[in-house]
């Protein structure tokens, strides 16, 4: 007996120093890739199981996992209607797997971890850095537990003021469940709806307008913005990246409702029928939502081509960097801007704000912008390729890759219809624009050196 429990604890201990040893060399970034990989295949077959279709049989294993990737990577985009073919139980695990995927798993771990009175170690703590993007490792406990409190508070507020709204029309029970699916929805920038028009219905609607747009704009702002202001209340006290995120921001929601105002007040598909107040109340919206809501009060495949265009501009862009939204984030639009700017001067130091911008910034701004854009052209010359899409119906295959990778989930009408090659590059894209290029890149880096060769310089011409 004594010897074959030397054995059993031999190899339990064996066992320790192969996980210990896993772990030490795997580093934040790809880790949180492997989870998010085992959450999404736990979320497809979920889906796929009978129970969570409303017809009782599966939806497919493509479709599911289709599903799963956008909602742990909080997009939107959906090949069949999320209403009407997944039940309630679907629609449940689909809630879930927004909220696991937009609050971030870690910062989940670290709330339960405190619960069950565990120490977050070093290495947790580099994670939730990773996760939240913070810039630092301190506090970041602290954070976690304001995430989590700010989620529930917001996301309570508005299932609340949506319940009540809607308790009339749909009765109290449906529309508390109406109301926190949406209010999840929201808040994460997932854009699932569970009417097959998205809140087409409620384009002149101020309290379900206003409601979902605080909630998709707080998410899209950033954890670290939103404690940011809670701490400091006052413009002058709050960090340099609060200021850009808030005031880029402000400059990109404005500009968007100026131009969606004036270019669909001529197409008589979206505004035609539409009073003046709810052509304002469809503007204000469609001007937030490509910032990765992926919601719509308007059918998006009637809009013009000019306005899609600049649809696809505003999902490029994205949200800002630790939110729960994706695109290249306004912070990098940000720096590039001023590093443009600061070229045309003469060159100099790059500042905003009375504060340096280190060159590192700028450098992974440009490495953020230029994988971002090719990933997306490739994305969308192969989509082309395998939906066999016709020259007029170009713009459609391009507003599809962008809205995949930016996690916007905002559709002109071609996800629907995507063949299974098209569906697989779709979630490749999803899964990608989550996580970030260069989240990706460090994930599947190992052993980063760096050159310490140094070289004589000389100059290349540029323009």
């Amino acid at each position: 007996m004594n010897a074959i429990s030397h054995h059993k604890r031999k190899k339990q201990s064996l066992l320790e120093s192969i996980v210990t040893k896993l772990k030490n060399k795997i580093s934040p970034p790809q880790l949180i890739t492997i989870v998010f990989f085992i959450l999404i295949w736990v979320g497809a077959i979920l889906l796929n199981m009978p129970f969570s279709a409303s017809s009782g049989e599966s939806v497919g294993l493509l479709n599911a996992l289709f599903t799963s990737v956008s909602a742990v990577c909080v997009n939107g985009l959906v090949v069949v209607d999320t209403g009407s073919v997944y039940s309630t139980a679907g629609q449940v695990i689909i809630m879930i797997l927004i909220q696991i995927g937009g609050i971030g798993f870690m910062t989940l771990g670290v709330m339960v971890a405190i619960l069950l009175g565990k120490k977050i170690g070093l290495r947790q703590r580099l994670i939730i850095q990773q996760t939240t993007q913070s810039t630092s490792a301190q506090g970041l406990v602290r954070l976690s537990l304001y995430v989590v409190l700010i989620v529930f508070v917001l996301e309570s507020l508005a299932t609340l003021i949506l319940t009540l709204h809607w308790k009339d029309e749909m009765g109290l029970g449906q529309a508390a469940y109406y109301a926190l699916f949406h209010s999840i929805s929201s808040f994460n920038n997932a854009g699932f709806a569970l009417w097959p028009d998205g809140l087409s219905q409620f384009v002149g609607d101020p309290v379900v307008n206003f409601t979902i747009i605080i909630l998709f704009v707080v998410g899209g702002l950033g954890y670290i913005v939103i404690v940011d202001i809670l701490r400091k209340r006052s413009w002058k006290k709050l960090s340099l990246h609060s200021k850009v995120v808030l005031l880029a921001s402000a400059i990109l929601g404005l500009i968007g409702f100026i131009l969606l105002f004036l270019l669909e007040s001529w197409n008589s598909a979206t505004y035609g029928h539409l009073s003046l107040w709810e052509r304002i109340m469809a503007s204000i919206f469609q001007s937030f939502t490509p910032r990765s809501a992926g919601y719509n009060t308007i059918d998006i495949g009637s809009m013009l081509a000019v306005s899609q265009f600049v649809l696809i501009i505003l999902m490029f862009i994205g949200a800002a960097s630790g939110g729960t939204g994706g695109g290249i984030k306004t912070n990098t639009l940000v720096i590039l801007i001023l590093a443009t700017i600061t070229t045309f001067r003469g060159g100099g130091q790059i500042h905003a704000f009375q504060r340096k911008i280190s060159q590192e910034s700028v450098m992974r701004a440009l490495a953020v912008v230029m994988s971002s854009l090719a990933f997306v052209l490739i994305v969308t010359f192969l989509l082309t390729l395998t939906e066999n899409v016709a020259e007029d119906n170009f713009l459609a295959v391009l507003f599809e890759a962008t809205s995949a990778f930016s996690t916007t989930g905002l559709s002109v009408g071609l996800t629907a219809d995507l063949s299974p090659a098209g569906k697989i590059i779709v979630i490749i894209t999803m899964f990608i624009g989550r996580l970030g290029p260069l989240t990706l890149a460090f994930a599947l880096t190992q052993n980063k050196k760096t050159n310490k060769i140094g070289y004589p310089e000389d100059h290349i011409l540029v323009g």
